[in-house]
């Protein structure tokens, strides 16, 4: 993707900033500067389903439904919804909303949104798992939408809490790159783009009209900094308000210092291991022990997976790798969650029954293989995945690291071209669909499922119980055949999980912050403290 030159940048600033002018005798507002370590990839808001993109976009546009920062469900461009009948739901949108341009939002945007949300081009994992149950919308009148799905889908509301919703005047015909230069970054959103700079920062102008009430900041600088060290600098020496993606090493420091705010809360964020799926023979960067390449992807062997997951001290990453700010897990959700399954204990960890299993499956004394990982994602993501690269060699799978950027790293695994990597899936629906239909279920772009199933897994069995969890009303029915998926997973050690991550913040005195179940970072989570 390209960014659009400096002229362009500055004509985009004038365009949109014109009439926003501080009345005479109005204070002006403060302004934020907020430090991420996660990189945005673009401006598009279909175009890559990951939390950095999500959180930059939020400021732009707005969703039918949306979710406060316990993950949970608050009417925002829809005013209420309903079921009209087991397969229609009907939404009444919010008078009144204007778009940046001044035009008016209409029902017609939305079936335009589901139109596009699952057709992008080049999207390393999309938005389509959201809406693949809508079989067709009905614009009943401009405040009145109507969404009919071949089967019970009580999840529908949910799931669009996931969409963010474009104008069909500015959208129609756009492309990934008219978002990123800012010429279609045209939302209902609280801010107004001034800029974006892939890879550095973004600039919003506050949405004078925004249909809740004009933010507090006036002006908000989004700044990527993916080294920790520099981030924890910027904060104490004033240079940034807030920051998120705390380091865990300096914890302890800034809970100490008084002219520092830590905010935290459990997050909805699994990191986990997974294996390329889509090889059956000739798997890429995996060896035997002279070297040469393996004629079968070991992969494929439920014993090789499990072996590697019991070989993984979990309590020792959290307590050591992550210094306290991660909780061992066997499952994608944290206790008390809804479908959160109490039987799928954290693996034991067992060297001498991994080699065993390894010995079973044909593999006595090991091979050799690399784990990828990015190394400007997730807190500690390249220190977590040597960690787990020292476990497997002491079984005698000898494991060599390949950490990335997280631009490169996600556009490679899109085109599975690694064989073994660490990710992070955050189940923003606070449910086990998510992850099934998204991450395990069988890659089908028609049906709209598997979008971010990069490591291509497949299932029948699973896609077949997922199907019939999330068509079921009843929500205790429902909740048993998720939790039945759940200990699927689990069976088949179709992932390897490690942690779930606590979600931190740190901002400077004078500014608070609503830390968030989603991880995601916001100027609209933050206040001014007085």
């Amino acid at each position: 993707m390209t960014t659009p030159s400096t002229p362009r940048r500055t004509l985009l600033a004038a365009g949109l900033l014109a009439g926003l002018a501080v009345p005479a005798g109005a204070q002006t507002p403060p302004n934020l500067t907020i430090g991420i370590g996660g990189s945005p990839t673009s401006l598009d808001p279909h175009f890559y389903n990951a939390s950095p993109n999500i959180s930059l976009t939020m400021h732009l546009f707005d969703r039918l439904v949306e979710q406060d920062a316990r993950a949970r469900l608050q009417p925002s461009l829809a005013e209420s919804w309903r079921a009209l009948s087991d397969t229609v739901w009907e939404f009444k949108l919010r008078p009144g909303v204007k778009w940046h341009d001044g035009r008016d939002f209409t029902a017609d945007d939305v079936a335009f949104t589901v139109e596009r949300t699952p057709n992008v081009p080049n999207s390393p994992g999309g938005f389509g798992g959201f809406v693949r149950a809508i079989q067709r919308v009905e614009v009943v009148d401009p405040l009145t939408i109507r969404f009919h799905t071949a089967a019970p889908h009580p999840l529908l509301p949910t799931e669009l809490a996931s969409v963010q919703i474009i104008s069909r005047h500015v959208g129609q015909g756009a492309s990934t790159e008219d978002y990123n230069s800012g010429r279609a970054a045209i939302g209902t959103g609280p801010y107004r783009l001034i800029s974006y700079r892939s890879g550095d920062r973004t600039e919003f102008q506050r949405n004078e009209q925004y249909w809740k009430g004009a933010e507090p900041w006036g002006r908000v600088s989004y700044r990527f900094m993916p080294n920790d060290a520099s981030r924890t600098a910027a904060l104490l020496a004033g240079d940034v308000d807030l920051i998120d993606q705390v380091p865990s090493n300096d914890l302890a420091k800034l809970r100490q210092d008084s002219r520092v705010t830590i905010s935290e809360i459990q997050g909805l964020r699994l990191i986990y291991l997974i294996p390329d799926y889509s090889r059956t023979e000739n798997p890429v960067f995996v060896q035997d022990n002279e070297g040469r390449p393996l004629p079968r992807n070991p992969f494929q062997d439920p014993r090789v997976r499990r072996a590697l997951s019991i070989a993984i001290d979990r309590e020792a990453l959290a307590e050591r790798v992550m210094e306290g700010t991660a909780k061992p897990t066997g499952q994608w959700l944290p206790p008390g969650s809804y479908s959160y399954n109490p039987e799928v204990a954290v693996p034991p960890h067992s060297p001498d029954q991994a080699r065993r299993l390894l010995a079973e499956a044909g593999y006595p004394n090991g091979f050799r293989m690399t784990l990828t990982t990015p190394n400007d994602r997730y807190p500690n993501d390249a220190r977590t995945a040597q960690a787990v690269a020292q476990m497997w060699s002491r079984i005698g799978v000898r494991t060599q690291v390949d950490a990335l950027p997280w631009a490169s790293y996600s556009s490679r695994a899109a085109r599975q071209e690694f064989n073994m990597r660490l990710v992070g899936w955050g189940s923003v629906t606070g449910e086990a669909s998510y992850m099934l239909v998204n991450i395990f279920g069988t890659y089908d772009r028609e049906r709209r499922i598997g979008a971010s199933n990069n490591s291509r897994h497949s299932n029948p069995q699973l896609d077949a119980l997922t199907a019939r969890a999330t068509a079921t009303l009843d929500d205790e029915v429902r909740e048993k055949l998720l939790q039945e998926a759940v200990a699927m997973v689990d069976r088949e050690t179709s992932m390897i999980p490690l942690f779930q991550l606590v979600n931190f913040w740190a901002s400077r005195r004078g500014v608070s912050y609503e830390a968030r179940m989603d991880e995601r970072t916001v100027a609209m989570g933050a206040r001014p403290a007085n």
